[in-house]
């Protein structure tokens, strides 16, 4: 079969919902409880009958401004590995030890010389997850041997253990192959029909996309790729992908779990998600979802940065998926219209409070002094004006200022990336909006959304006299439970 490299790359059609068999109001329902319910979505696109019938973004992420993937990244893996072996140079049963020689244990055990292709693609590598979490994948030299030298307790095929290592050997083995990393293999065989414009993806020392994690991708650029693979590979009019591929990929190929109220226990394909009601997924750390509703001939793209995956999905479940109907509806404007309002005033919650306090003045331009302490903070100042704020912070050698709004975001970029570090590839600067309030007359809390990432820190600054209290809450979840940090620092 041919597959096609580059042309395509028209977007998707946009739609009234309801000509696409879906009720405005239905949407909106789904809308309004995301906003409501999840801290935090940040965006959302609805493709009913290959017709974008909503989508939005919560300010200050963006249309068109790429997020950075999680474990949405492997499912694009699993499609470089269904192109190479429809190419003929690569195999399902593959043994891995036959691509990396060079990498390979003096006496590789057994089950390490049985394990295969398929094995990574099912996560089902006989290795054990406290063995697996061990490989530093954004840090870590020579991944590869990492995972090579890790003990292989089961038989391979046997036991599902979430391994995002072995899809960075996926990636390596493309690399193999190809000679070509597989985000360059990517560009014009999927990437650039599909109309997903410079992507990037974050690699290895060794030089290889690290498969797992690390692509960034624009929301629209998610629905496209469930368009792809609900239209069996074709794209279009152009096939891009192997039909028999795409069954395979999304089919049950490991059980991983029984209970029927979870979509993390409905079974595992090659690098996709088994889901309730007959669907399947991409889905990442925080909220990054493609699901692919094949019954309902629907996809729902969305990124985010929540701990609540599964309340996200159970929204779709519960809002989205009983009101598609077959056929269309009638046109309901004042409806669209509520549902258009909506979608164009999304904003991210920032901390809840006022823009005042008696303290500010006394308090604004105040340097506190910190011990050494695990984030590197040297000191910190807060300087309080009238329309907005500043967080000034020292560390590491460097004068870190952000811009902080009262109630609103205010954009800006930073390298002080204190609470997400781990969780990127390249801490270097980053785009940043940060958003503030005084939750008490002597507490002003703020929230940096690091908005190209799922990544959102808040600090809660407690002043007391001439001291400081800083605690921190990472990833999105302002609760006291999950504050990870406390520093206590002085005027200087």
């Amino acid at each position: 079969m041919a597959f096609t490299h580059e042309p395509p790359s028209v977007g998707l059609p946009r739609s009234a919902p309801e000509a696409q068999g879906i009720s405005s109001s239905a949407v909106l329902s789904f809308v309004e409880a995301a906003d409501r319910e999840v801290d935090a979505i940040h965006s959302v696109m609805l493709v009913r009958h290959g017709h974008v019938v909503a989508e939005g973004w919560w300010s200050p992420y963006v249309a068109n401004v790429a997020h950075r993937m999680f474990s949405v990244s492997k499912s694009f893996t699993a499609s470089a590995v269904g192109m190479v072996i429809a190419e003929g140079m690569l195999s399902l049963d593959d043994p891995i030890l036959r691509f990396f020689p060079e990498s390979a244990p003096a006496r590789p055990s057994e089950n390490l010389q049985a394990m295969r292709v398929r094995d990574l693609l099912t996560m089902s590598t006989g290795q054990r997850a406290e063995h697996v979490e061990k490989i530093a994948l954004l840090t870590q030299d020579n991944l590869t041997r990492a995972f090579l030298e890790l003990p292989v307790d089961h038989k391979p095929g046997t036991l599902f253990v979430y391994n995002t290592p072995a899809t960075y050997v996926l990636s390596a083995i493309v690399h193999k192959v190809t000679g070509a990393t597989m985000l360059d293999y990517l560009r014009p065989r999927l990437f650039a029909p599909l109309g997903i414009e410079q992507p990037t993806w974050a690699a290895s020392s060794e030089g290889v996309t690290l498969g797992g994690i690390g692509l960034s991708l624009r929301t629209e650029d998610i629905a496209r790729f469930g368009e792809l693979y609900l239209r069996q590979g074709t794209w279009q009019g152009c096939a891009l992908i192997p039909a028999s591929w795409v069954a395979a990929a999304t089919a049950r190929q490991a059980s991983n779990g029984s209970n029927p109220d979870s979509d993390w226990d409905q079974g595992y394909g090659y690098q996709f998600w088994r889901s309730r009601h007959g669907a399947y997924r991409a889905d990442g750390a925080f909220g990054q979802f493609c699901i692919v509703m094949p019954r309902q001939d629907a996809v729902v793209a969305m990124t985010g940065g929540t701990p609540n995956m599964q309340g996200v999905m159970n929204l779709v479940w519960g809002k989205l998926l009983p009101a598609m109907v077959e056929g269309a509806l009638r046109a309901d404007p004042d409806a669209h219209q509520a549902l258009e309002r909506k979608l164009a005033g999304l904003t991210l919650h920032g901390p809840r409070g006022s823009s005042e306090s008696p303290s500010a003045r006394q308090l604004s331009g105040k340097t506190y002094v910190f011990p050494s302490n695990p984030q590197n903070i040297d000191a910190l100042a807060m300087e309080f004006r009238r329309d907005d704020a500043t967080l000034v912070v020292y560390g590491l050698g460097k004068e870190h200022r952000i811009e902080c709004g009262y109630g609103s975001w205010k954009t800006g970029s930073t390298e002080f990336v204190v609470g997400a570090h781990a969780w990127l590839a390249d801490p270097v600067s980053q785009p940043v909006a940060a958003c503030g309030a005084w939750t008490s007359p002597d507490v002003f809390t703020l929230k940096l959304s690091l908005y190209q990432t799922p990544l959102a820190v808040t600090f809660t600054l407690r002043f007391g006299g001439e001291r400081l209290l800083v605690l921190r809450a990472d990833y999105s979840v302002d609760v006291d439970s999950s504050r990870s940090a406390l520093l206590v620092g002085d005027v200087d």
